[in-house]
């Protein structure tokens, strides 16, 4: 049995307009929100064998503050195919995990995660900042993960946290 959390980037600053998207920071309630949500996993105890994250600005800073609030020590993998996502980019990605893995946390962007997590769980929920949808897969080898094998645990997020 795997686990799979899939977790939007915190709130982002929309202050400097001339950054390129890729690189817009969080804002103070997004670098809050990381740390609040982290605490909350783990409160409950998660741990992940490996994190990946989109190589933007903001997915990476939200993985960095949830590593550093869980005492995370390995490498944070970071895939620039998860900016700009599209279901098939997701699903490829977790296709490719190893196997040795049972606790996973994949950080990324809307819309690509809400359309990722209608398509495996029909969830049609929005995933708001810092969200984290909490999958378990029914399967041996992340090769042979589907829809099939896959249901949902819960859905947290920080304003229904606090």
């Amino acid at each position: 049995m795997k686990k799979l959390y899939i977790i939007r980037h915190a709130k982002s600053s929309w202050k400097d307009e001339t950054l390129d998207d890729f690189e817009r920071p969080l804002n103070k309630r997004g670098e809050n929100d990381a740390s609040f949500m982290a605490k909350i996993l783990k409160q409950k105890g998660v741990m992940p064998d490996i994190i990946i994250s989109s190589a933007a600005l903001r997915a990476k800073t939200t993985a960095e503050l949830i590593a550093k609030e869980l005492n995370f020590k390995k490498q944070i993998t970071y895939n620039p195919k998860l900016y700009e996502a599209n279901t098939d980019n997701i699903f490829d990605t977790i296709l490719t995990i190893d196997d040795s893995c049972n606790i996973v946390f994949l950080i990324g962007h809307n819309p690509s995660l809400n359309m990722f997590v209608e398509t495996l769980v029909n969830f049609q929920e929005n995933i708001p900042t810092c969200g984290i949808i909490e999958l378990e897969i029914d399967c041996e080898y992340f090769k042979t993960f589907n829809s099939t094998c896959t249901k949902l645990l819960s859905f947290d997020f920080p304003k229904k946290k606090r």
